[in-house]
């Protein structure tokens, strides 16, 4: 079955490659929105109408409707206790590693944070709460509580209510649980899906709205937050994990290979490679066949890469980053020796760049300090990797003295008359007769 992966391999001297990533685009696509006018689309507008209207009634009908789990609104919270008792059954190795992660990612979310730098013309305020989406129907995902819920505690906000699915036992899966007490958020709910996203907006009799939404999810999440932005805030829209890797002969095919399966394991997860070189393009190839059969999902891995995948070849480095700036890949890999940061250098377009062939993505997923929270789908020429900056607003200040005023009245009148706003400059000049 392995060797239908040689359709992943294209050379750039045809029309195939463009054909292919397109498809891939749109396959992207299908998988994070909604069509208006969709079955999808008019049932995600119920669920939140449903919501908006009923609140905490439509959230125990949902949750029992789609996470078969029966909940009464005092039972969405998680306890106190709950999470001091998930907190004390982590495996202690396990805790330290997470206490190492959490380190770093407050570390680095420090140094990037511009409410660290002061200007008399601006003054920076902390969002005052914030709604977390933590993905729990797969596999538990505390990483994701780390990565949204420390930036914001650096940028200063007071409150963080997070959001995640009963799927585990009828309850939220105590890592994740484990995590929260951690870092000391209390305000827990067993609440997934398009109603949960509802409920942070618009509130409920026991869940109070937040004002900004971010973190990942799966496409009714994530319209879901499309849909109700406006009323608050979101990080990003964000769909299938993706990589992109740029390897020359330099790269080790069989690192490139391990990388480009460690995000089709996710299923859907797109995993592309462009290279200059056709030896490694066939050693990667080759990999890329030995290594999806030694693992455990090899046939649902397989039609991701097939449906997502791509190793397509060059005529030269230059063509390979000016498609790889018009890709935007979520997570960019540069594989390339001793060119990999002039390579990274030159790129503008990604969610986050990892350098040299020791920076695999899971190095940013768990540990080095940028968030993983990143924009996929190409969003990455227009959206940015969450940080620390995204958990406050500016306010500009402004402060003119009578003396200020009066070198600058002429001016701002003579504007102001020429948008035929005459109360606007009247507002000036009745201070220069004082």
């Amino acid at each position: 079955m392995s060797d239908e992966l040689d359709k992943v391999l294209i050379l750039s001297s045809g029309p195939e490659w463009r054909e292919r990533l397109c498809e891939i685009r749109a396959t992207v696509r299908r998988a994070t929105y909604f069509e208006d006018g969709s079955d999808e689309n008019k049932q995600l507008n119920a669920i939140l109408s449903g919501v908006k209207e009923n609140k905490d009634r439509a959230i125990e009908d949902y949750t029992r409707k789609f996470d078969g789990v029966t909940l009464t609104p005092e039972g969405f919270r998680v306890s106190q206790e709950e999470l001091k008792t998930a907190h004390a059954q982590i495996d202690k190795e396990l805790l330290n590693s997470i206490r190492r992660a959490i380190k770093n990612v407050r570390k680095y979310q420090r140094e990037v944070f511009v409410g660290n730098f002061k200007h008399p013309g601006i003054k920076y305020t902390p969002i005052k709460r914030v709604g977390v989406c933590v993905p729990g129907a797969s596999a538990p995902l505390p990483s994701t509580v780390i990565m949204t819920a420390v930036p914001a505690q650096v940028a200063g906000v007071e409150e963080i209510a997070v959001v995640s699915p009963p799927r585990y036992k009828g309850s939220i899966h105590p890592v994740i649980l484990a995590v929260c007490h951690e870092l000391r958020i209390g305000e827990v709910y067993r609440i997934g899906g398009a109603q949960a996203v509802a409920a942070l907006a618009y509130g409920t009799q026991k869940i109070r709205p937040v004002s900004k939404i971010v973190g990942p999810g799966n496409q009714w999440v994530q319209m879901a937050k499309r849909k109700v932005f406006g009323v608050v805030d979101i990080d990003s829209i964000a769909g299938p994990s993706e990589v992109l890797i740029i390897a020359n002969n330099e790269a080790n095919p069989e690192w490139v290979a391990a990388d480009m399966l460690s995000q089709a394991e996710h299923a859907p997860g797109s995993a592309v490679v462009f290279t200059d070189s056709q030896n490694i393009a066939q050693e990667t190839l080759g990999a890329l066949k030995e290594q999806v059969n030694r693992l455990g999902r090899k046939e649902a891995t397989i039609k991701c890469l097939l449906k997502f995948g791509a190793i397509i070849v060059f005529e030269n480095i230059d063509e390979v980053i000016k498609q790889t700036d018009s890709f935007a890949a979520e997570h960019l890999e540069i594989q390339c020796g001793n060119e990999s940061r002039r390579i990274a250098e030159q790129i503008q377009n990604a969610g986050a760049i990892f350098i040299g062939d020791y920076s695999p993505v899971a190095v940013g997923d768990y540990w080095a300090g940028p968030s993983h929270t990143l924009p996929t789908g190409q969003t990455a020429k227009f959206f940015s990797a969450l940080s620390a900056n995204d958990f406050i607003k500016s306010t500009s200040i402004i402060e003119y003295s009578k003396e200020q005023l009066a070198a600058s009245a002429e001016d701002i009148i003579r504007l102001a008359e020429a948008e035929g706003l005459d109360a606007h400059a009247k507002s000036v000049r009745i201070r220069q007769q004082s």
